[in-house]
């Protein structure tokens, strides 16, 4: 073999194994997609309504078959005529579920931790839950209505320009399986596992036996001479 012919050889199995590498980039999709989406939530509060935008983050973190989710708000949102001391307000919101599942997850945060002055927007103390799957598939996590208590009132904010999802995720059901419909009419039929199964076809093969046992006994009585 020549240099040259060995030199040609050697790049195109370089060439292909790159190419070969870069098909597996490109099959390994991403399994969690988040953005930071911008929530205009309008607010009625005990004295009239107000509104605020804020840039909301979804994040979760995988722990065993759950995940946890954080909720992130980037500005305030309210305000209150009051100064509000140290742990005088309560956060709390919900996370609405689309694509394969359909639902929401309740979240919730620690109470301020420094006094809010008056007429000042509230800053949201991050909001945390827990998600686990029910049906696997892509599952979309979007910002819904948020709750804000204090001072023995209650604020509560809507999300009023239909917000796109903040975190999207390639997720699997608890025992790696889908949900299955109920059949038509409502009623669902009993689910039997391997255990079931087996002792049905075991009764079914006692009951055949026995069936089969009382014909061949027929047969040789009634085949017998009378006596």
């Amino acid at each position: 073999m020549s240099y040259r012919t060995y030199q040609k050889r050697t790049a195109a199995l370089a060439l292909g194994a790159a190419l070969a590498g870069g098909s597996a980039v490109l099959m390994a999709a991403p399994a969690a997609h988040a953005q930071v989406v911008d929530v205009d939530y309008q607010c009625k509060t005990p004295i009239g309504n107000k509104g605020a935008v804020s840039p909301i983050d979804i994040k979760s973190v995988k722990s065993g078959s759950a995940y946890k989710l954080t909720m992130s708000f980037q500005k305030g949102v309210s305000s209150s005529p009051v100064e509000l001391g140290k742990g005088a307000m309560k956060p709390s919101a919900v996370i609405k579920l689309g694509g394969a599942e359909t639902g929401s997850v309740p979240v919730s945060g620690p109470p301020n931790s420094k006094a809010i002055p008056a007429n000042t927007p509230i800053k949201i103390s991050d909001l945390t839950g827990t998600y686990t799957p029910k049906k696997s598939g892509k599952v979309t996590f979007t910002a819904g209505v948020l709750t804000i208590k204090a001072l023995g009132t209650t604020t509560t904010c809507t999300p009023a320009n239909d917000p796109k999802p903040s975190l999207t995720l390639d997720v699997t059901a608890a025992g790696g399986g889908t949900s299955q419909s109920a059949p038509s009419g409502g009623e669902e039929l009993p689910q039997t596992g391997p255990e079931d199964s087996a002792v049905a076809l075991g009764t079914l093969g006692g009951t055949v036996l026995l069936a089969g046992a009382a014909g061949v006994l027929w047969l040789t009585r009634r085949n017998q001479p009378a006596r």
